[in-house]
């Protein structure tokens, strides 16, 4: 039993081992086997895009979806590669007969590229000794090709049919374990190169033609057929661009840009290049603007580029890319056609270079670095967009100057807001364009912002957002060439007064404001300092009985500690609030607030906020109907002067007590709270 264990483990060793030297395609058919393991042994599952003669040994994702570029795909059911099927024997249970390369062709019926051999005397050559790989062409991809080009090869077969062929071969066997992403191999054509990109998904591409069936081995080497017949490579990214009539703008973009021979240098590259018409497809103003700054071509070139080899057949699916420039881009298919962010844009894909892969497209991508500030608006800000324009402010920016907008989104503009008088919500507007480019990054708590009108706007950061006087930030910062943009909850209210004098103004607040001043606290309101306040109106005062008031007024430390339990130290704005969980927030009087934010309400002390984040020079005001008291009151005094003594409390009745005497009132405040 331990023997037989011992052998078992020992498989299971091996095993991993062989699937741990494995590459992305040999995984990728391993899983097609299990896939099919109900077919039989040795039979492999693809997928094959329906109206499409393209088959696929599928990853995880498109399997699942059971689609290809977006389209349906149906299940094929075939032999794994050197296997073959047996007459009455379930799956394909047998091992393919071993020939050389040239036998190997017609087992894997590659029927043209075996009669070319033939033809051009290459056959001699890969029936004898040596070992070589093969990339040989499916029948179908010497269809697809040009007439003309495929007549000109076949009228001189042992020249130009015969270097062909040759630089679809390498002097040596590669599995597709050997074809490492970014290999370029020596063919046998000059030695010119093969370049190899090996995607994770499995595919495997030379010059861009992807592997349909690999490592079918011979005794003499290795064939690999693959879907296109491909051409010597000899020219660098640079050098398309400069000699292609529908590239010269590109072209002077690059030179102007100063990256044009930077696409002529080694690498592995992806260039999405727009074309004439894509450039003439922008305003002239544009155009000119764009040639006019060096480094905004630079980030547009960038913009374009990829620091990786993209061929479209290695898309499977949408995925997300970084680009040159910093910012991402969505590289799909739709059937047979390349996208970009989900745009049909690609005219030509797959223009093979030394240093990388160009897909003409009609149109140019422009990356929010390239942009002005105002470009930068969405359809979700639009409504700010166009009541800036209407105003006049924007005409009002000089283009050589710096800006932050910050938008509020376009629900933020109700029927109410859109009622206000022109001139007063011009104002409004001021306040939400800054007169620097502040980015996202360059935010910090405390920071003073100055607006296009010369006032200033704090900044708040909390846990979980960050804010600018009594409006949150939405997900969605940008930064362009002359500005940045960032998304507000709300329209910005900008203090312009002390909580002082806020109160007074409202006139609901008299007892408070009297009772601040009883205990010597006024200047707190009016002071400097960045402060939260939790301000009770005077109806909250309706509930404490006279008798209770007169007790607060007639005890200066009772009355303070109170009070004071109303204030925190630091400015608590409604969306700084994480929602869902109690926000613990020192008071003055050194006990915490618990403060919940959640279902677009604010409680304190599960006391309900009718109104919040009235801003004041001095910190933030929130609005309470209840007096606060920091936690229940209870007396704990050993010998008590009078038969019952209570102070006053949260909870405690409003009758069958009598006050305290002075001294012993002292010592009960201190006591209030644990």
């Amino acid at each position: 039993m331990k023997i037989l264990f011992a052998a078992l483990f020992a498989v299971f060793v091996l095993s991993n081992f062989d699937m741990a030297d494995s590459s992305s395609y040999d995984k990728i058919v391993y899983h097609s086997k299990v896939r099919a393991r109900k077919e039989g042994p040795n039979v492999c599952a693809l997928q094959q895009a329906m109206g499409t003669k393209k088959k696929y040994f599928s990853t995880c994702r498109n399997w699942y979806q059971g689609a290809i570029c977006g389209k349906k795909a149906t299940v094929l059911y075939e032999c794994c590669p050197g296997y073959m099927k047996l007459d009455g024997m379930k799956g394909c249970p047998a091992v393919a007969p071993i020939d050389n390369v040239y036998g190997t062709l017609g087992l894997v019926k590659a029927i043209s590229t075996q009669e070319y051999s033939h033809i051009s005397k290459l056959r001699e050559e890969i029936e004898g000794s040596g070992s070589y790989t093969f990339f040989a062409p499916s029948n179908d991809a010497w269809d697809l090709l040009d007439e003309e080009v495929r007549s000109a090869l076949v009228s001189n077969v042992n020249i130009e049919l015969y270097n062909a062929l040759h630089y679809h071969m390498a002097n040596k066997r590669l599995l597709t374990k050997d074809l490492k992403n970014g290999l370029v191999v020596d063919s046998m054509y000059n030695d010119l190169g093969l370049y190899i990109n090996h995607y994770s998904n499995g595919i495997v591409t030379v010059n861009c033609a992807r592997i349909i069936h690999g490592n079918q081995v011979a005794t003499n080497g290795v064939v690999h057929i693959i879907d296109r017949v491909i051409t010597a490579v000899g020219n660098t990214i640079q050098d398309v661009i400069e000699v292609n009539d529908d590239l010269t703008t590109l072209s002077d973009v690059a030179l102007a840009s100063g990256l044009l021979d930077k696409l002529g240098q080694p690498g592995q590259y992806t260039l999405f290049a727009p074309t004439n018409d894509a450039f003439a497809k922008l305003d002239s103003d544009v155009l000119q603007r764009l040639m006019g700054d060096k480094g905004v071509l630079q980030a547009l070139l960038n913009f374009h580029m990829l620091n990786s080899v993209q061929c479209s057949e290695g898309i499977m699916s949408g995925q997300t890319f970084e680009t040159l420039e910093g910012h991402n881009i969505e590289i799909g298919c739709d059937g047979d056609s390349l996208t970009v962010n989900g745009i049909k844009m690609v005219l030509k894909k797959d223009i093979v270079t030394a240093n990388g892969v160009i897909h003409l497209i009609d149109e140019v991508l422009m990356p929010d670095s390239a942009k002005q500030v105002m470009e930068l608006l969405t359809p979700s800000e639009s409504t700010f967009s166009d009541m800036v324009s209407e105003l006049g402010l924007s005409a009002a920016m000089a283009a050589e100057a710096e800006y932050t907008l910050l938008a509020p989104l376009n629900s933020v503009f109700t029927d109410e807001v859109m009622a206000i008088d022109q001139s007063f919500l011009k104002v409004i507007l001021e306040n939400h364009i800054l007169k620097e480019k502040i980015t996202l990054g360059q935010l910090y708590n405390g920071q003073r912002l100055e607006t296009i009108a010369g006032k200033f706007l704090r900044v708040f950061i909390y846990r979980t957002a960050v804010c600018i006087e009594n409006s949150c930030l939405v997900r969605g910062s940008k930064e362009g060439s002359n500005g940045a943009l960032h998304l507000m909850k709300t329209l910005m209210k900008p203090a312009e007064a002390t909580m002082f004098q806020i109160l007074t103004d409202n006139g609901g607040f008299k007892i408070f404001l009297s009772l601040m001043e009883m205990a010597g606290l006024t200047d707190l309101l009016k002071q400097e300092g960045e402060y939260t306040l939790f301000a009770p109106s005077d109806e909250a005062f309706a509930g404490v009985s006279d008798s209770d008031m007169a007790l607060l007024r007639g005890n200066m430390n009772a009355l303070r500690t109170i009070l004071l339990y109303h204030f925190s130290n630091g400015v608590f704005i409604g969306g700084g609030l994480e929602t869902g969980v109690t926000n613990l927030l020192k008071s003055l009087q050194g006990n915490n607030l618990r403060v919940l934010h959640a279902n677009n309400t604010i409680r304190v002390n599960t006391i309900e906020v009718p109104e919040n984040d009235i801003m004041a020079t001095n910190g933030v005001i929130h609005f309470v109907k209840t007096l606060l008291y920091p936690g229940e009151v209870t007396a704990k005094i050993k010998e008590t002067p009078t038969p019952k003594c209570r102070v006053l409390g949260h909870h405690e009745p409003k009758h069958g007590f009598m006050p305290c005497k002075p001294y012993h009132m002292v010592y009960i405040v201190f006591m209030l709270i644990k």
